[in-house]
C-alpha cells in the first residue's frame, strides 16, 4: 500500500476513533438503555466525516488541474445526494437505540428492511455517478474513486459496528 494511502487510512481510523461519540454502551446489561449522543454531536461528527472524506479523496486521487476543475463539483453533488440516505441511517440508529430494550419482532424486521434499503440506496447512488465521473476522468481514475469512497464507507461502518450492540434477544417480543 502506498505511503499516502496508509496515512489516509490512519487519519480516518484515528479521526473516527477520536471523534466518534459513544452512541451506545458496548456491553450494556439487558436492563440498561444504550446512551444516545446528542443530535448536535452527531451533526458535528457527520460534518467532520464529510470533510475528512473529501480530504482523503483529494490525497489519493491524482488529478490534473483540468480534471480537478470538473471532478470536485461532481463529487460535491454526489456527497450532497448521499446526505439523505445517511440521514435515514442516523434516524434508524436513533430508533434502534430508543427501542433497544423493548424491540419487538416487527421492529426487528423493520430494522432489517430499512438497514438494507439504505445500503442499497448508497450503492445505487455511487453507481449512478460512475458514468458522470467517467466523462471527466478516466475509467481507471473513476475506479480509484469508487475504491476510496467504498473504503471510507467500510471504515465508518466498522466504527459504527464497534459501538452499536447486537440486538438484545432476551427482551420482550
Amino acid at each position: 500500500m502506498p505511503k499516502k494511502n496508509v496515512i489516509a487510512v490512519l487519519v480516518v481510523g484515528s479521526a473516527l476513533m477520536l471523534a466518534s461519540v459513544p452512541m451506545f454502551a458496548q456491553t450494556a446489561p439487558a436492563s440498561a438503555q444504550p446512551q444516545a449522543a446528542s443530535d448536535q454531536d452527531i451533526q458535528a461528527l457527520r460534518q467532520d466525516l464529510r470533510n475528512q472524506r473529501k480530504e482523503i479523496t483529494a490525497q489519493n486521487m491524482t488529478l490534473t488541474a483540468d480534471e480537478a476543475t470538473k471532478f470536485w463539483p461532481i463529487f460535491d453533488q454526489y456527497r450532497k445526494e448521499a446526505i439523505k440516505p445517511n440521514d435515514d441511517r442516523w434516524a434508524l440508529i436513533k430508533n434502534y437505540a430508543a427501542n433497544y430494550n423493548t424491540m419487538t419482532d416487527a421492529q426487528a424486521q423493520d430494522y432489517i428492511t430499512k438497514s438494507n434499503t439504505i445500503d442499497e440506496q448508497l450503492l445505487a447512488l455511487r453507481m449512478k455517478y460512475v458514468p458522470t465521473f467517467e466523462k471527466v476522468i478516466s475509467p481507471k481514475k473513476t475506479a480509484l474513486w469508487v475504491q476510496i469512497d467504498r473504503r471510507i464507507d467500510l471504515l465508518i461502518n466498522l466504527q459504527l459496528s464497534s459501538v452499536i450492540p447486537m440486538v438484545n434477544t432476551s427482551t420482550a417480543k
